[in-house]
């Protein structure tokens, strides 16, 4: 620690005027300042005006006593940091002393002073005052630190504040569009179609969920970044798991004329503990990206069993294709956000740049890790690796693909829904959708027209979106649990939203909502929910 070069003031006070005299020429020194006083009625006003540090004062003054004028020095709130040491030249008694160091004093001298002690003294205080400037100039910077590190912390809040809402209103902005294209190429593919038809409402299927990919891949990317992405962890049949992922890839890999490959070595745990939709989406992310970048010949996805140990399974998840490879100097770039190989070759498969970053991410969520193995013009490997606990105890069934039948889009013509919704394309394609099992539906246009219509009337449920005017989907959810009588406040509610940002989603729940469908949506899930939420419930619509 540095010590302070600023002088130290430093005043006398005695009513003999020759021994001030004496002293003030023994203590002078470069680093001090010495003030002289035989007035002790001035001493506090000197100590204020003059910024004094040590103070050494007669204890034998005519008027008022050393020890008057000790107690006034430190019952005064601008001056109680003086450092006083008393000077006596009479004996004093045990008492007098525990008075004078029970009263603010440091320390006595006693003359005739011995200047050789007199001036270790001053030496020794001086290094103590100029320790305690050092330690109040470092809190005074502490303190403007500390108000630039808050003023920081508060922007930053500001500024992801700012960039989540941005997000979230992209996202609205983005999926509701998406949300009436996608149900409008649901509802034509019921629909009586020549081929020509089929092929266009084929393409316009693929580029609509390729754009959905893209908003998801923003969104999740955010969510990475603002901590906010949870794994949720269960008991999952991992080989189960692995086979339905390159069996739902595998018309994409044919359709682009590659053949895709699955394979398992070792024997493989029956259950493990693992966040299931997390696992699936980098094995899915990795085929994906391997058949995009794959002109001609396969891609082979492999589970390998490594070590056993603790409860605790090494397995490796290897994706090999054989396309065009990646330059050496690439390799690490390509799991930066928005990063590409920048070659020709590459650039015509277009891409964010974000799916390789999020798989990355995911992976050491998980605890495990990423590397690739590539040659240019042979092909690239990527394997993800990772410890999974056993959890043979449990027993828990992956979730399987969606596949329409018969049963789960049965007819629904008993049920009556109340659809809050204030954009006119995506009301139309809920309705169809709705109408096509047979299902009752009312329309509000925003959250209060909502809980006027569920007050009036008997509904079954309720599909409420998010963003509306004059009252929000949020805000009407609460109305309805809080202020609508027993019978109608516990109507069922689907959140029904384009937004899929976290708080909105707790703020959702805290309001009362049931469950959430985000837009866009897949009809059958739309039909699950509606099933699972009116089960049991006793002829609600009736009357």
């Amino acid at each position: 620690m540095s010590l302070s070069q600023n002088p130290v003031n430093i005043l006398l006070v005695d009513d003999n005027v020759s021994n001030l005299t004496i002293l003030k020429e023994v203590l002078d020194r470069p680093e001090v300042n010495i003030i002289t006083s035989n007035v002790p009625g001035e001493v506090v006003d000197i100590c204020l005006a003059e910024d004094i540090s040590i103070a050494l004062i007669d204890v034998k003054m005519p008027g008022l006593s050393g020890f008057e004028l000790l107690n006034q020095i430190k019952q005064n709130p601008l001056t109680e940091n003086v450092v006083v040491i008393l000077m006596t030249g009479y004996s004093m008694s045990s008492e007098e002393v525990f008075l004078g160091l029970s009263s603010g004093a440091v320390d006595y001298l006693f003359k005739p002073l011995d200047m050789h002690i007199t001036n270790a003294k001053i030496t020794s205080l001086l290094t103590l005052v100029n320790y305690q400037r050092e330690v109040e100039k470092k809190n005074k910077e502490l303190e403007f630190y500390q108000k630039d590190l808050f003023q920081a912390v508060e922007e930053a809040k500001k500024g992801k504040e700012i960039k989540e809402n941005f997000l979230a209103n992209m996202s609205h902005e983005i999926r509701t569009p998406l949300n009436a294209i996608v149900g409008i190429t649901n509802l034509l593919k019921t629909s009586e179609l020549d081929d020509q038809q089929k092929e266009m409402i084929r393409l316009m299927d693929f580029s609509s969920h390729a754009l959905l990919g893209i908003v998801n891949d923003v969104l999740e990317s955010f969510q990475i970044d603002a901590g906010k992405i949870n794994l949720d962890v269960t008991a999952i049949d991992v080989t189960a798991l692995f086979m339905s992922v390159a069996d739902t890839m595998r018309p994409l890999a044919v359709e682009k004329g590659l053949v895709l490959h699955h394979n398992i070595i070792g024997e493989v745990p029956a259950w493990v503990k693992a966040d299931a939709l997390r696992l699936n989406q980098i094995l899915m992310n990795l085929i994906n990206n391997a058949i995009k970048f794959t002109v001609a010949g396969q891609v082979v996805v492999t589970l390998k069993v490594g070590e056993i140990n603790d409860g605790r399974t090494a397995l490796e998840f290897t994706v090999k294709d054989s396309g065009l490879g990646i330059p050496e100097n690439a390799i690490k770039e390509i799991f930066e956000r928005f990063e590409q190989v920048q070659d020709k070759s590459w650039q015509k498969f277009g891409g964010t740049g974000l799916g390789l970053s999020i798989v990355k991410r995911l992976a050491e969520l998980m605890g495990g890790s990423i590397t690739v193995n590539s040659v240019l013009g042979e092909g690239t490997s990527f394997i993800f690796t990772a410890l999974f606990e056993h959890a043979n105890d449990l027993v828990t069934e992956i979730e399987q693909p969606l596949s329409p039948t018969a049963d789960e889009l049965s007819d629904l013509s008993h049920v009556r829904v109340l659809l809050v919704e204030d954009n006119v394309i995506n009301q139309f394609v809920a309705i169809r959708i709705l109408q096509q099992w047979n299902v009752k539906v009312d329309c509000a246009l925003n959250g209060l027209e909502a809980f006027h219509k569920v007050a009036a009337q008997k509904y079954d449920l309720v599909l409420m979106d998010t963003h509306m005017p004059v009252m929000n989907g949020i805000e009407s959810t609460r109305k309805i649990r809080t202020e609508l009588p027993e019978g109608k406040n516990n109507i069922p509610i689907i959140s029904f939203s384009a937004s899929v940002i976290e708080h909105e989603q707790k703020e959702a729940l805290d309001a009362g909502v049931n469950d959430f469908l985000e837009k866009p949506f897949h009809p059958q899930i739309l039909h699950q929910k509606i099933v699972s939420m009116t089960k049991g419930r006793a002829n609600p619509s009736a009357g």
